[in-house]
């Protein structure tokens, strides 16, 4: 084996070895006297005393973690510059699926589901979508993270398109450490709370380290920040309000007048308590929403090892975490034309045209067919809430040893990994249609004096037909008008109205494993290094919404049930060839290539390769450059989800004769006239470019989807000059290309090929209401294999310790620049790509930048996150900077835009080492209390922020016990 040293390899040996003192032991071997302490580092199998490798791999230790005024893994991960944009932001309430409350990485923008998340070297559990929960590894049992910001598909197997992020828990520890966490927005809401322990004991054969963890988010209000108080803040509150209000209003069937609104503080029965709708009869579902939604976090982990021999090792971790999260929405604005409802006209006092009296002195319209009337009331009394509980399982059992064959040494291991995932949710505040329909149909009153529900003297032999179980609603009473009888706020009527649904998903993943490595032998330049293995694995899993919401009967969005399995087998081989070695301008060459074969029981089989090159021309400089190629295979919700059902937001309609980017085409001319107007919640025309539809869409799985495929290129080099001491500089150019693409085909897309693009087999896929233009129900969307993703860019880091009088200093800089970010969503050669890059929450470049000093017993560390400007459609006249802006892909179209600013959020932390062996540390994440540029686009969002950027200035302490 060749054991050159070099002085770049000493500086990230060190780094490494400093990082993980006292908590990580070397990697077994069979003897420690006479092998090297063999590493094995993110993105290759080979087991090497070099941790500088042909692929950019970013190491976040565990002083990082510390020195950091975050709470968790995923906060830790979403603020590294490659990070992209929250999948599932939790200022999105509006989501409401299994992977809601989690924590989801998407390196690159290219999407979570292509980021593949490993704890220490395997697969993190996986949803049924493909998703996986950073969150559910307590912070205080991560050694450090490695995160390959390259692809490795030939090392791992699916998913590993846009990188590999590998948690490494701390192992071998012996003693107790204990953790507390307080923090809070300067605003007094969003309190974070975390309490950890860590246990260990380490003998002589083997150790167990024990960590616990609760921690607790509470919510914020979006009606507390300016930015999402209103849907367009700083433009007039009535823009985004609703004309389906907490008061409620009603019209005649087919009529075309004013709709009626009760009056304050009246009775809301007759007309005389009405008047025509006005602004002050509209709502802002924004007051009954969070900002950030509340969640609470327990978690359990358990690693172990024991050496049953000199020269075998077992090894085991056992992990358990259970997640609850909550979100609430503003009530369902339930509108009875969209379900086919009308109040009847014979409804008694609440559906009356005030002439006609029967001789208890209550009204009734005795022309049911004539009386009929629509009606739009929001839940407002009984807003929407999802509580979701995810309990997820995790063990993994292993043998590992090193032998030895003549002078050469190899590693192995093999053992089984199993994870399963149980997910509830419970969802309040959805009408319940058919309860909605009996409470406001016939009613009449008894002789008690009483209204119920039914028909008066239609039975048999002139006998009253009464409804059972049912009250009448009256649903123009309820704050401030009307009384508590019969409104929303009348316990009956709730009970009749809203049913508790009942939501239950299950994913579980087998997973076998068997890898050996070592030496083949000994070229001139060093030994030829290799790495072999098998994987078994098994994925099942599925959801079932309630069976209310499955038949349709429920406001919630109806959707099936989700169920299915597949397999793979999979074996890899992976080689590291030294070239040349200890030349002049070839201090090392070598070559790196690795294969893997995946056969899966769904679309078939597959073959990835990767090669990579390292050279080092002088100690000092290493160059390095990889291309690789990887594939996502289908998910379970890709191959078998059910289809559901969805209000589609930021809906645009391209014809739309104010805003519509194609207004006044021949295509849209020939399929609505020239003064169509999109129609917006409420069945009103849209007041901005784009708004929630009216109507819901269907979208659904596709069970002949085939794999995305992928190829990636990088090259860099990393450079330590000698002539510093403490320097380090890198720099690589990225880039990534993602081929038939498994994409969610959206309303949007669909309408801009048909009206913009003018692919007519996409006009066929919806229609259009013939009256009011309006597009319908019928518009149906799944997943499908088409076009491409390709991004590009730079990532650059440059790092500078060194001592001082006044201490030692540590500087890092990390920034990645995407140059190019195109995607295309159709197979169409005619199509011109659209270009994402520098658009809503797509930034061209974010950079992270920190200084950190100690001294003694003193340490403090000041960070800044860079995200730059970007651009995004003009909602307002006002907001347009570049009202004649030309994109490629609309050809020559002119969009308005407008440009958005760019944001830094300070961050700060001062620590003390007290004499008692603690360490107390006081912080503020945003110190400034910046605020980012206003986003109407809600990129990771349900207001107009983005959902990744800071909320407020948040203060926090941390207080950390060694026993």
């Amino acid at each position: 084996m060749n054991c050159k040293q070099s002085k770049l390899r000493d500086a990230v040996l060190i780094a490494l070895a400093v990082g993980t003192a006292g908590t990580t032991g070397a990697v077994f071997a069979q003897d420690s006297t006479t092998t090297l302490d063999r590493l094995e580092v993110t993105g290759s199998r080979i087991r090497t005393v070099d941790v500088a490798t042909a692929q950019p791999v970013l190491s976040i230790s565990r002083q990082d973690i510390e020195s950091q005024g975050f709470a968790s893994v995923g906060d830790i991960l979403q603020n590294i510059s490659a990070a992209g944009s929250p999948s599932f932001s939790r200022a999105s309430p509006l989501t409401a699926n299994q992977e809601a409350g989690g924590q989801y990485i998407d390196l690159r923008n290219l999407g979570a589901q292509r980021t593949l998340v490993l704890v220490n070297g395997k697969r993190l559990a996986i949803s049924p979508d493909g998703f996986q929960d950073v969150s559910t590894i307590p912070t205080v049992m991560v050694e450090r993270i490695e995160v390959l910001k390259d692809g490795a598909s030939s090392i791992y197997g699916s998913d590993a398109m846009a990188g590999v992020i590998n948690i490494i828990t701390r192992k071998n520890f012996s003693g107790a450490e204990a953790n507390a966490y307080f923090g809070q927005y300067g605003q007094g809401d969003g309190a974070k709370k975390s309490y950890d322990m860590m246990l260990g004991f380490a003998g002589e054969r083997g150790s167990v380290t024990i960590a616990a963890e609760v921690h607790e988010e509470e919510e914020v209000w979006a009606k507390d920040r300016f930015f999402s108080a209103e849907t367009y803040p700083e433009y007039g509150p009535g823009l985004g309000l609703t004309a389906v209000g907490q008061w409620g209003n009603w019209r005649p069937v087919g009529a075309t007048t004013a709709w009626q609104a009760p009056n304050r503080g009246g009775t809301a029965i007759g007309t005389d308590q009405f008047h025509a709708q006005n602004g002050d009869d509209t709502s802002n579902s924004n007051d009954q929403m969070h900002l950030l939604t509340p969640l609470e976090r327990r978690a359990l982990y358990v690693s172990a090892n024991y050496d049953i021999t000199d020269n075998v090792r077992f090894t085991t971790d056992v992990g358990y975490t259970r997640r609850q999260s909550n979100r609430q929405i503003a009530g369902y604005p339930f509108q009875s034309s969209q379900w086919g409802i009308t109040m009847a006209g014979d409804s008694v006092r609440y559906n009356d045209d005030g002439t006609t009296t029967n001789l208890n002195g209550s009204y009734f319209n005795p022309v049911a067919a004539d009386g009929d009337i629509n009606f739009r009331r929001r839940g407002w009394e009984v807003p929407r809430t999802t509580e979701t509980t995810v309990s997820q399982w995790r063990f993994t059992a292993g043998l590992e040893g090193s032998f030895e064959v003549g002078e050469r040494y190899f590693d192995w291991d093999a053992g089984y990994m199993f994870s399963e995932t149980d997910t509830t949710i419970l969802n309040n505040g959805n009408f319940y249609v058919p309860g909605v329909a009996a409470a406001v149909g016939p009613s009449f009153m008894n002789a008690q004096g009483q209204i119920v529900c039914g028909t008066q003297g239609t039975g048999l032999n002139g006998a009253d037909e009464v409804i059972q179980g049912c009250t009448p609603w009256n649903p123009f009473a309820g704050f401030g008008t009307g009384a508590v009888a019969n409104s929303l706020d009348d316990p009956n009527v709730r009970n009749q109205l809203f049913r508790q649904e009942n939501a239950v998903g299950l994913s579980k993943t087998h997973n076998y494993f068997a890898n050996l490595s070592g030496s083949l032998f000994t070229l001139p330049a060093g030994d030829l290094g290799f790495a072999l293995g098998y994987e078994y694995r098994k994925e099942q899993g599925g959801f079932t919404p309630d069976a209310i919401a499955q038949s349709g009967e429920s406001t919630n969005l109806a959707s099936g049930p989700t169920f299915g399995t597949y397999t793979v087998d999979e074996f890899y081989l992976e080689l590291n060839v030294p070239i040349l070695a200890d030349l002049p301008g070839a201090k090392e060459l070598t070559f790196n290539a690795a294969t893997r074969y995946s056969d899966f029981n769904t679309f078939g089989d597959t073959v990835n390769n990767k090669f990579g090159l390292k050279w080092r021309p002088m100690d000092d400089l290493l160059v390095r450059a990889t291309y690789a190629e990887g594939f996502r295979a289908p998910t379970i919700g890709d191959l078998y989800g059910g289809s559901s059902e969805t209000f589609t937001t930021g809906f645009r309609d391209p014809c739309d004769s104010v805003y519509g980017t194609a207004r006044g085409t021949a295509r849209c001319l020939q399929d609505v006239p020239a003064d169509f107007r999109q129609l917006k919640q409420g069945m009103v025309p849209t007041t901005s470019v784009a708004d929630q539809t009216p109507v819901p869409f269907t979208s659904g799985s596709n069970i002949f989807l085939q794999p995305e495929t992928s190829e990636s290129h990088t090259i860099g080099f990393v450079y330590s000059p000698s002539f510093v001491q403490g320097l380090t500089a890198s720099l690589d150019w990225w880039k990534i290309r993602i081929d038939s693409t498994i994409v969610s085909d959206s309303p949007n897309q669909i309408l801009s090929d048909c009206y913009i693009s003018l692919i007519e087999s996409r006009c066929a896929q919806f229609s259009r209401d013939p009256a009011l233009g309006n597009i319908v129900a019928d518009l149906t969307y799944g997943q499908r294999n088409a076009g491409y993703t390709e991004t590009e860019g730079f990532d650059f880091e440059i790092g500078y310790n060194f001592d001082t009088a006044i201490g030692q200093f540590t500087t890092k800089l990390a920034t990645t620049y995407v140059s190019k970010y195109e995607s295309k969503a159709t197979d169409d050669a005619d199509v011109i790509p659209s270009q994402s890059n520098g658009f809503n929450a797509a930034f061209r470049n974010r950079t992270n930048f920190n200084v950190g000093w100690s001294k003694n017993d003193w340490s403090a560390n000041w960070g800044v996150r860079y995200y730059s400007g970007t651009k995004e459609e003009c909602y307002f006249d006002e907001r347009c900077t570049l009202p004649d802006w030309q994109a490629p892909s609309t050809e020559g179209t002119i969009v308005p835009m407008t440009e958005l600013g760019s944001v830094a959020f300070h961050d700060v932390q001062v620590s003390y080492k007290a004499p008692w062996n603690a360490r107390i540390s006081i912080g503020a994440n945003n110190v400034f209390n910046k605020v980012g540029p206003l986003m109407f686009d809600q990129p990771s969002a349900n207001f107009a922020y983005y959902g990744g950027y800071d909320i407020g200035r948040f203060l926090y302490v941390k207080y950390n016990q060694k026993f």
